[in-house]
């Protein structure tokens, strides 16, 4: 395998496709993810996330199209793709009555690394993940957050120029997220790349870039603030009485020109048609006959605007 250099992707795929039956799980999906950086995956469930993954660690063959991991053909040699990348899944899962220290152990034997290299990047893991005064305890006892960074550990013990992560923050408590997501960050800047799936949004705002997919397809790609910064839609906020709001959300949703709108405590987000000139004037226009007061302001759009409106477009666009 050549080795690749700071401006190869590691990853790339052609119209990469995965059908499960009559069942489209990935439907064409065409991406280049840069090598150093963190790319993350957002979308809701059944969007293709985990499908996608399955195929880019050679896990699954593609139904179609074409994929390069690490300039290696996940199609052609999906067992040289598994030796150069970590995979850390969604659901924990090593051994849980194996002790932490057993399950290090364990897989560094199934990565096939030599027993004193074994020792010592264990011992460099568990000092770095916090798991030095856990090495005895069986895994099943570990807490969220300790099974997330065991896991994590386990994942990169053989050093992998390539990182999947699986929703891998799905079960642990926002502490944990944030320490989870330092760990990550540490290993980009020592030069790891990572593909990241995840349905928080403020998760998918950390990545250095990020694609939405929807019902298998990709529905946006771009950094965070440039997928905020082209949002094709004015985003109105309109600040109510929390006794009004019900009514002033079903009074602008029956408007044509109102793609959606999210409810955020008191407040409201109304993503307005861009064709609208005036979208305050508009959204006032709409709430007049309701006979109730709101403040109203345009305001910047946020990750969830992007999500919301990427998804719900393309819906828009297969219904037309």
């Amino acid at each position: 395998m050549d080795k690749d250099t700071a401006s190869d992707p590691a990853i790339q795929t052609q119209a990469l496709t995965r059908r499960f039956g009559t069942l489209t799980a990935v439907d064409g999906l065409t991406l280049q993810v840069p090598a150093g950086s963190i790319y993350g995956f957002l979308g809701p469930n059944g969007s293709g996330k985990s499908t996608t993954i399955r195929m880019l660690c050679g896990l699954l063959t593609p139904s179609g199209g074409d994929a390069t991991v690490l300039g290696i053909d996940v199609r052609r040699d999906p067992e040289a793709v598994k030796r150069n990348i970590g995979y850390m899944t969604q659901k924990f899962s090593l051994y849980t009555d194996l002790t932490v220290l057993e399950n290090l152990k364990f897989m560094a034997e199934i990565y096939g690394m030599e027993k004193s290299a074994a020792q010592e990047r264990i011992a460099v893991l568990l000092q770095r993940f916090a798991l030095e005064s856990m090495t005895a305890q069986l895994a099943g006892t570990l807490s969220g957050g300790q099974r997330q960074r065991l896991a994590l550990a386990s994942a990169t013990l053989h050093k992998p120029a390539l990182l999947f992560l699986d929703e891998p923050t799905s079960a642990v408590d926002p502490e944990s997220r944030r320490e989870f997501w330092e760990f990550l960050f540490e290993m980009v800047d020592d030069g790891t790349t990572m593909l990241v799936s995840t349905h928080f949004m403020d998760e998918a705002e950390r990545c250095h870039a990020l694609a939405i997919l929807d019902e298998g397809r990709l529905v946006a790609d771009g950094t965070p603030e440039q997928l905020m910064s082209e949002l094709p839609a004015a985003v109105v906020e309109i600040q109510s009485a929390a006794a009004g709001t019900r009514a002033v959300r079903e009074a602008l949703l029956a408007a044509a020109d109102i793609f959606d709108v999210a409810q955020l405590g008191s407040r409201l987000h109304a993503l307005v048609d861009p064709a609208r000139s005036q979208p305050i004037a508009y959204v006032e226009s709409l709430l007049q006959p309701t006979g109730i007061e709101a403040e109203l302001s345009v305001v910047a759009p946020n990750l969830e605007d992007v999500f919301v409106m990427a998804t719900l477009h393309k819906k828009t666009e297969q219904a037309a």
